[in-house]
């Protein structure tokens, strides 16, 4: 965190510009050099709920139908560093309307490669079923049930 920089699974280096720590998460955001289809995203990183809540800004174009995507796993918060263990399940948030569970194939497919055991694949779904139920009990408005938790997120984009 200390060097302002995101370090994506493959290994590439991007410069952050914002990084901001709360005692139930983290916060940062970044251009995205490279893609077209957004280029700049914001995420928080949320341990205590197995949850990583990002907002692409789109580019022309490219825009989907979506306000908040929240990836499955297990978040390690470290004083100089954190790190995010994607456990493949994934939700889209459509503010108001729906929340989807996506991606439920990948999870079952990796456990049976091997590549997630069965108490992380468990865990994924626990947090994916809570992250659900939250939101259906918000009106599916993320921010919302966060809020009624205590974890008031912000965002540059709300």
């Amino acid at each position: 965190m200390g060097a302002h920089t995101n370090t994506d699974p493959k290994g590439i280096v991007r410069a952050v510009d914002e990084y901001r720590l709360l005692p139930w998460g983290l916060y940062l955001a970044r251009p995205t050099p490279g893609r077209a289809q957004f280029h700049y995203l914001e995420s928080w990183l949320l341990p205590g709920l197995g949850l990583r809540a990002t907002v692409f800004h789109f580019s022309p174009g490219y825009e989907r139908d979506q306000d908040r995507y929240l990836d499955i796993g297990r978040i390690t918060a470290g004083p100089d560093r954190w790190e995010m263990e994607d456990h493949y399940l994934d939700v889209v948030v459509r503010t108001g309307r729906s929340a989807e569970l996506i991606d439920v194939g990948e999870l079952f497919e990796a456990h049976r490669l091997g590549l997630i055991d069965t108490e992380a694949a468990e865990s994924a779904v626990l947090a994916a079923a809570a992250a659900l139920d939250g939101l259906a009990l918000h009106g599916h408005d993320l921010d919302a049930w966060l809020a009624d938790i205590g974890l008031d997120l912000r965002w540059r984009s709300a």
